[in-house]
């Protein structure tokens, strides 16, 4: 796992230096960095040792000198890659290196080489021969690539971070952005917070010809759609094709030359993974859970335990007050570069866990092919779907009329909908981009999927996903030198779960049931039975409390006024009466002051 970065123009080492240097956390065993001077290119990167230790090193030449890549990731099928190439005459310098793999693939097939992997990438190739730059996200969006094309001059980076030391950087807030995060709580694809970048999306690549200093950004893959009318499969058959794909997916995201460990929530998908590993792993596989001394209700270290005690794992746990995650929020902003409101608690397991490893197994995207946390049943349901719609109406002047506009998009769950943001505003969104309910109508037309459960996994693929799961967990594991790897978003095991009919990989009553089946020997009785939790911050108390004082300045009227980015109404709507207690605004509250709170350090 590496940090990347790297520019065109003139060439500046110092600057391609700091760059560098200021993503060290993610990879601080190796660092690299190579100036090309006739085509003005500039490379360099951070280096997490993880396969082919001494081999590994970036950037990395082909035998001829004519491609040098920087790689962040890892390619889990690398080794099959690697003898298919070798059989067809291709000579190694590494001894297993997956970036050399790369390297002769994009030799083979050009921009086609994407075809062919499967693992979490982002890498760019410097092409000496036919002079352009050709990069690369991975298919769910697990690794980040950002990029800055201004005044003719392209830069890319792992994080944010580091394009903002370019010298002109524009740092103007993206206002389509914002509206945005007020709506998902994340910035999504292609938009940055700044208007000076934007983040290449998942399954997209991107080729810059480097003598005509054009920029061009293609999408290489689409997630299959399931078949409306297709054949359903006996419980028996369904059953073994998950198993038998997840267990091939977990034996191959285990790929290391160093010790892989595995974060254990206590939840169906977290603890199979934990067990598949612990099958096929000789020695006792560590594993990591967390747990909230005050917050019984919701602390699952019981049902880790008894996953840990089933398979013999090296068992740890990590014990919070629900207080201590505010003692960290200016480090997980830091780290995570844009506003984002979402979940917060995975900082510490990644913390504990980079005191002993440097590679760890999550559940990451289980929810995303067996239930989307049940989001499509407002969709379906016709009296839920009224009920939703006439709490929305009653709440926000104009819904109605941005229901006739965009059906789906209104239907979705969102933070604040557009009706609420021309309220929130000094700026409302535009009518060209920055509605999100415009933006969720778009995603689905343009897929034109057979059922709903599919429309809203498709939304789900390409904005929450990786612009708010996927986000977090790498900066959160990166800011502490960890790799966090989701087998469930293994391309191939993903792609047979999501030809499955969605009726029959989403259960009614229990959305992850055709999962559990699969994997039902495998985990102890109780987990099968107990309901899903996941830790719910208590922000309400929090914001009347610990985070009063935040509140009252950055939401207050006198900030609001000198910030010139809301209007000071929220203070008299939303704040007083929240902390007098006679309303409860708390996720209002919270997306608004997480926000406040970032652009107050951004702007420092």
């Amino acid at each position: 796992m590496c940090g990347i970065v790297g520019f065109t123009g003139r060439r500046d080492e110092a600057l391609l230096r700091a760059m560098n240097a200021r993503q060290r956390h993610r990879g601080p065993d190796d660092a690299g960095h190579h100036c090309d001077e006739r085509d003005g290119v500039s490379l360099a990167m951070q280096r997490l040792s993880i396969l082919d230790i001494a081999g590994g090193h970036q950037p990395m030449f082909s035998a001829d000198r004519e491609l040098v890549v920087v790689f962040n990731g890892e390619i889990m099928n690398a080794p099959e890659l690697r003898r298919e190439l070798e059989a067809q005459g291709a000579r190694f310098q590494t001894d297993h290196c997956d970036t050399e793999v790369l390297l002769h693939l994009y030799a083979r097939d050009g921009a086609g080489m994407l075809a062919a992997l499967n693992g979490m990438f982002a890498f760019v190739i410097h092409d000496r021969h036919r002079r352009r730059l050709f990069g690369a996200r991975d298919h769910f969006g697990m690794k980040p690539l950002y990029y800055s094309f201004e005044g003719g001059r392209f830069a890319f980076a792992s994080e944010l971070k580091s394009l903002r030391l370019l010298p002109g950087f524009d740092t103007a807030l993206s206002a389509d952005a914002l509206s945005h995060y007020l709506s998902f709580q994340c910035v999504p694809s292609p938009l940055t917070i700044w208007r000076g970048a934007r983040k290449l999306p998942a399954a997209h690549s991107f080729t810059l010809d480097l003598e005509q200093r054009t920029l061009s950004v293609q999408r290489y893959w689409r997630p299959p759609l399931g078949s409306a009318t297709a054949a359903a499969l006996a419980p028996g058959e369904l059953s073994a094709l998950i198993r038998s794909g997840l267990e091939q997916a977990v034996r191959r995201w285990m790929l290391s030359d160093v010790p892989v460990a595995c974060s254990l929530s206590g939840g169906i998908d977290s603890s199979a993974i934990a067990a598949l590993m612990a099958a096929h792993s000789a020695a006792p596989v560590p594993t990591y859970s967390l747990g909230f001394e005050d917050a019984p209700e919701l602390d699952e270290r019981a049902l880790a335990q008894a996953v840990a005690s089933r398979w013999g794992t090296q068992h740890h746990e990590i014990v919070l007050r629900s207080e201590q995650l505010l003692g960290d929020l200016a480090a997980m902003l830091e780290a995570l570069d844009e506003p984002y409101a979402g979940g917060l608690p995975a900082w510490y397991v990644f913390r504990r866990m980079a005191r002993d490893v440097k590679v760890c197994m999550t559940g990451t995207g289980g929810d995303e092919l067996f239930g989307n946390y049940g989001k499509w049943r407002t969709y379906e349901s016709r009296w839920r779907g009224l009920r939703v719609a006439v709490g929305r109406a009653r709440r926000q002047a104009g819904w109605l009329r941005d229901f006739g506009r965009y059906p789906r998009g209104s239907r979705y769950a969102l933070y604040f909908g557009a009706a609420d943001k021309r309220a929130l505003l000094l700026e409302p969104p535009s009518a060209a981009g920055a509605v999100s309910e415009q933006l969720i109508e778009s995603l689905w037309k343009e897929a034109a999927p057979a059922t709903v459960r599919d429309g809203v996994r498709l939304v789900d693929l390409q904005i929450q996903l990786p612009d708010e799961f996927l986000h977090m967990t790498d900066r959160f594991s990166m800011a502490h030198s960890l790799e966090a790897r989701p087998p469930f978003l293994d391309r191939v095991f993903a792609e047979q779960m999501m030809a499955i009919p969605a009726h029959q990989r989403i259960g009614r009553a229990h959305l992850k049931q055709a999962l559990i089946d699969a994997v039902r020997d495998l985990l102890p009785p109780q987990l099968l039975s107990a309901p899903k939790k996941g830790f719910i911050l208590p922000v309400a108390s929090w914001l009347r409390g610990r985070l009063r004082p935040q509140v009252e300045h950055l939401l207050g009227e006198p900030y609001l006024r000198g910030q010139g980015i809301f209007h000071e109404r929220i203070s008299e709507q939303l704040v007083r009466p929240h902390l007098a207690g006679r309303a409860d605004h708390s996720w209002q509250l919270w997306t608004l002051l997480m926000f406040q709170m970032w652009h107050a350090r951004s702007q420092a």
